[in-house]
């Protein structure tokens, strides 16, 4: 997956510019290892791999209802006003959790009612950290209920969201006449494991939406999820077959 680059030098023979003696050419091979590490380094990162599992790897389950803390959406909205009077900006993370059948990439989407579809997350605690809150809101919404710890590997970060004011639209930038954003919604991408056992709230639907169905769909799912073709095609996927 990653290539590292061969340097080679002349060792021994005297000629050339500067002239080099036996030590210093143990030196200057000793001194490329930096610079190998480096490439590699480098090489990761500009090329990451996420393996896909098949759907019919995972075992879904229902378990009780999970109730929004709002009923309503103008109810939101005077929660997070409230709130940003006392706290400030609220921060909110969601994961995208990644599967695929035959060979297409799927997106693991929460279904609640007949046309509202969610990424799993929600709202961070006062000072919570990013990670480390993600991985509660999943196991809560998503995590099993028979005492087994289930493990959330968050692979990177695929998007920033910001809402200018207390309204539905948001934005992947802050818009220049905004100098207090309300809500930073910020995306990870999660590294399902092999096989897992998910449960599913009795209030909702877990849905897997083929990428090409997202893609320039806002209609249909928001304009973050239709979003998300685009912020994903900077991965390369590695398909494990059933």
């Amino acid at each position: 997956m990653t290539s590292a680059i061969k340097t080679t030098t002349a060792a021994g023979s005297g000629h050339g510019w500067p002239r080099r003696t036996s030590s210093t050419n143990s030196n200057d091979q000793n001194s490329t290892l930096p610079t190998n590490k480096l490439s590699l380094s480098t090489s990761i990162t500009l090329n990451r791999f996420i393996k896909l599992y098949p759907l019919t790897n995972y075992t879904f389950l229902t378990k009780e209802p999970l109730f929004e803390k709002d009923p309503s959406v103008p109810a939101r909205f005077q929660r997070m006003r409230e709130e940003f009077d006392k706290i400030g900006i609220r921060r909110s993370v969601d994961g995208v959790l990644l599967t695929h059948k035959h060979g297409i990439p799927h997106i693991f989407l929460l279904h609640l009612g007949t046309t509202f579809f969610k990424l799993p997350g929600g709202e961070l605690n006062a000072g919570e950290d990013e990670v480390e809150g993600l991985k509660r809101l999943l196991t809560e919404i998503l995590g099993r209920e028979d005492g087994v710890k289930q493990e959330w590997i968050i692979e990177d970060t695929i998007g920033n969201w910001w809402r200018p004011n207390f309204e539905p639209p948001q934005y992947p930038y802050i818009p220049p006449h905004i100098t207090k954003p309300k809500e930073h919604k910020k995306l990870f991408l999660v590294q399902l494991p092999e096989k897992s056992l998910i449960a599913v709230p009795k209030n909702y639907k877990l849905v897997a939406a083929p990428l090409f169905e997202l893609y320039d769909n806002p209609q249909g799912y928001g304009a973050i999820i239709s979003s998300l073709p685009q912020s994903l095609c900077r991965f390369n996927f590695i398909y494990v077959n059933e």
